[in-house]
């Protein structure tokens, strides 16, 4: 019976149902959609590992320059390594194929059989382009699927680019993938010869790594002692480790976002369950009349909400699908900007990830209905058709609702103070003192409206009167559609600030670095430079740039990742090496040891970043770091702190001439002109452009077209940011609505009173939509200090555990105004419609209404 009863419910009243179901639905398909992304990223980046790595289950690495192709000889010679094979690695880019990076992978033919699939007995690969690969040089095989979508064949011609090298290669034949898996994995891979790669790459005697199948038994020391001091000898699951943990805090923010989209959702839940149970509190009454027990009563409220939370579910899993589509596109991009290049073909679903949002949905619907459904079980059936005593309730619990809010914010700062830097209990803080601002808004509504009575009262006379008393008479009602927009609003303001605080700072930290007229780099920009992003230049460059007129001064830089021996569970180090300070002594500090940061780093000393000094706990008081090099491990005094947001992993700067006494790599990476007094920008980028990069794979920007391209990659990376931000916008909105609807049915026997005491339908739009708009004065008024501390724990603790940037939290009026702005539209749009319907009001009607 409760079944049937709950089932025609929710077929006669569609309109609180629907908004139910986006409820949950848009909650679901958040956490569905985030989870997507964040797994179908990992995913591809471990299955393009696979597929350059293979089953190696070590590898030998050498620093910038590699490895002698000596070594591999010396190694199956000396040591005995039958199961060993030289590798080239190196992203490029090649016309025709895409914007992405593919992966030129040179390997020797006859070592390769035992590492990877595409060359293995019972593999489809033939035998003919085998030969030919060997035997011709300039060769390349490309996956079949990446030849489809680019209408490539065999045979065809393909210009490749690789540092500031432009090479022709042709196709040889494809890798024809067995099965959806190994699609994906070779969807990015370039194949060639070893000797071909190294032609291509300009690295004749070097290879970037010897791949190895090492049995357990074998003696690791033994090897490594059998190494030359440059060379170290890693596990490949450590490598794939440390990778993996570069996006982890990201991952953690966007699930952490979800999970915020998904709490304004259980406020969206609660208000139409509240809806609900206003429309049938006759019923409620004449059941529990007729004999209907408590529980029964329970049931049915519950089970209301279950049915339509599971079709809510079931709906969030179908658009989470469709969100992730958009999600996957976004978390990849930002994630190849910023960490490694990530190719994501197809969109695998896990059924963990499915599972996580039926539950999220599940558990959401049940329990936002559980007060609800309390209210409906315990009221009298002579006391259901009363206001009053739930009223009288609300007013009794508001005490308590501003205790739990006190005792919410304590528990967030006692988190924000336990030792460790765990970002997820920062995460867990932030929420908290997000629903402490929720929890305060019955206590803010009540202290503000009764001071912006006297206000409205002289600016809308009557009308202006009776609003404010009108949202406070309904507390239990209006101050839960406050908390939703509360929510949504502050996030909206908290996430606002944070992100203007990073430009700002990002703004700054351009102004000092990129303090050239006009920079000479490679095209090639995607990828984390331990992922092989090298950027190889030809030093030459800079003696022919410096020869043109009008330059006074060139400063390069040489891009690479090393390794730190006391650090083998993070990434590898990014070094920055440099010839001069182009910054002009005008780089800011988090803090100094020395006069002269300059000098220091002449004499052989380091600079870090703060994001670095903060993941490998560098201080005043311990102020060194060891590095790999190809003299063999070298310990560097630290001389300062300087502030960079290039990357999150952090960077170290080196000295030109300490680099070069240290790793045999004469290769630069990018190089910078300043251009003397009078000379003119417009003229010198032509000529460059014109004829000394005319045959290079370089592009010269000027200092405007390089800043600008950092901000669109700033823009890109909080793209998904803005779309979660407008998702708990809208998912307020509909909450605001719900509750106004609820609201407007309890009072209709009121407003037919009003009607026939002469209040007309324009009276009554300007009543309800004073409301709304108090309403939403009041969540934006506590949304702006409430946004204001989300803000403040994002730049100074969520950033720095997550980063390592303790950014300064920078005051935007126009941002708060903006917010503020929101909420007040937000309020009014969600009025429209109930005041529209009390336009149509019958008088008669409404009078005879209980």
């Amino acid at each position: 019976m409760i079944l049937r009863l709950v089932q025609r419910s929710l077929a006669q009243r569609f309109l609180q149902s629907t908004l139910l179901l986006v409820g949950v639905a848009l909650g679901v398909a958040m956490v569905i959609a985030i989870d997507l992304a964040n797994s179908a990223a990992s995913q591809a980046f471990a299955l393009s590992a696979r597929s350059v790595r293979g089953r190696a289950t070590h590898s030998i690495e050498g620093g910038p320059g590699g490895l002698p192709t000596a070594l591999y000889t010396q190694l199956r010679r000396e040591a005995g390594l039958r199961n060993a094979a030289p590798v080239i690695s190196r992203q490029v880019r090649v016309d025709g194929l895409g914007e992405r990076a593919l992966r030129l992978l040179g390997v020797d033919p006859f070592a390769e059989m035992p590492f990877r699939d595409y060359l293995a007995e019972g593999g489809s690969f033939d035998l003919r382009v085998f030969t030919r690969l060997v035997s011709e040089p300039g060769l390349v095989l490309p996956s079949q699927p990446l030849a489809e979508r680019f209408g490539v064949a065999p045979g065809d011609d393909l210009t490749l680019r690789s540092g500031d090298r432009i090479a022709t290669v042709r196709v040889a034949g494809l890798l024809q993938p067995t099965d959806r898996v190994s699609s994906q994995a070779l969807d990015d891979l370039l194949l060639t010869d070893i000797a071909t790669a190294q032609e291509l790459l300009g690295m004749a005697g070097r290879i970037t790594r010897i791949d190895l199948l090492l049995p357990p038994e074998q003696d690791l020391d033994a090897l490594r002692a059998l190494l030359p001091a440059g060379a170290t000898l890693n596990a490949a699951q450590e490598d794939d480790d440390s990778l993996s943990q570069m996006t982890e805090a990201f991952e953690i923010s966007l699930e952490s976002l979800s999970v915020m989209a998904l709490v304004v959702g259980v406020f969206l839940i609660y208000n139409t369950v509240v809806f609900s149970v206003v429309q049938r509190r006759p019923l409620i009454a004449t059941l529990r009349a007729l004999g209907a027990s408590r529980r029964q009563i329970f049931a049915f409220i519950l089970g209301e909400a279950l049915i339509a939370g599971a079709l809510g579910t079931l709906a969030g899993i179908g658009l989470g699908l469709m969100f992730g589509r958009v999600t996957v596109a976004l978390v990849t991009q930002t994630i190849s900007d910023l960490y490694f290049s990530v190719n994501v073909q197809g969109l695998p679903v896990a059924p963990l990830t499915l599972l996580r949002g039926i539950v999220a949905g599940v558990l959401a619907s049940l329990g936002a209905a559980c007060l609800p459904a309390l209210e409906a079980t315990f009221t009298p059936p002579a006391g259901a058709m009363l206001r009053s005593g739930l009223e009288g309730r609300a007013r009794r619990l508001l005490p308590l609702a501003s205790g739990a809010a006190l005792a919410l914010a304590l528990l967030a700062l006692a988190l924000l103070q336990m030792p460790g830097g765990n970002i997820r209990l920062a995460f867990i803080a932030l929420t908290a003192f997000i629903v402490a601002g929720a929890a305060l808004a019955p206590l803010a509504l009540t202290l503000l409206l009764r001071a912006l009575t006297p206000v409205t009262g002289r600016l809308f006379g009557v009308s202006g009167r009776m609003a404010p008393r009108a949202v406070l008479r309904s507390l239990s009602r209006s101050a839960v559609a406050v908390a939703a927009l509360t929510v949504a609003v502050s996030v909206i303001v908290g996430v606002g600030m944070t992100i203007g605080s990073y430009r700002n700072a990002v703004s700054n930290w351009l102004d000092v670095t990129l303090a050239a007229d006009i920079y000479v780099s490679t095209t090639l920009f995607a990828g984390n430079r331990s992922q092989g992003d090298t950027r190889d230049v030809d030093p030459a460059i800079v003696d022919e740039v410096q020869a043109l007129p009008g330059v006074a001064q060139t400063v390069w830089v040489r891009a690479v990742a090393v390794d730190a021996p006391d650090y083998p569970q993070l990434p590898p180090v990014n070094l920055d090496v440099v010839s001069g300070d182009v910054t002009q002594g005008r780089r800011r500090f988090a803090w100094l040891a020395v006069e002269d940061a300059w000098t220091a780093l002449a004499e052989g000393q380091l600079l870090v970043s703060e994001s670095f000094a903060f993941r490998r706990g560098i201080d005043p008081a311990n102020a060194r770091l060891t590095l790999q090099t190809d003299r063999g491990p070298r310990t560097f005094p630290v001389a300062g702190v300087h502030y960079d947001y290039s990357s999150d992993q952090g960077t170290v700067l080196m000295a030109a001439a300490t680099y070069r006494a240290l790793y045999d790599d004469p290769w630069i990476s990018s190089l910078g002109l300043i251009l003397e007094d009078g000379a003119s920008l417009a003229d010198l980028l032509e000529r460059l452009r014109g004829e000394v990069l005319a045959d290079k794979n370089l592009l010269a920007r000027a200092n405007s077209e390089l800043r600008a391209d950092v901000f669109v990659l700033f823009e890109r990376t909080f793209m998904i940011t803005g779309a979660l931000q407008l998702l708990a916008t809208l998912v307020a909105f509909i909450g605001i609505l719900s509750a106004l609807l609820a609201l407007q049915l309890e009072h209709t026997r009121q407003y037919g009173v009003l009607r026939a005491c002469g209040m007309s339908p324009a009276q009554l739009w300007r009543y309800t939509l004073l409301q709304t708009g108090l309403m939403g004065v009041t969540a934006g008024a506590l949304s702006l200090p409430v946004g204001a501390l989300v803000a403040l724990v994002m730049v100074r603790v969520v950033n720095l555990r997550a980063f390592g940037w303790a950014l300064t939290p920078t005051l935007q009026a126009e941002a708060l105004a903006t917010a503020f702005a929101v909420a007040v539209g937000a309020a009014l749009l969600a009025g429209i419609y109930p005041a529209w319907r009390l336009g149509r009001l019958v008088t008669a009607r409404a009078l005879r209404s209980e």
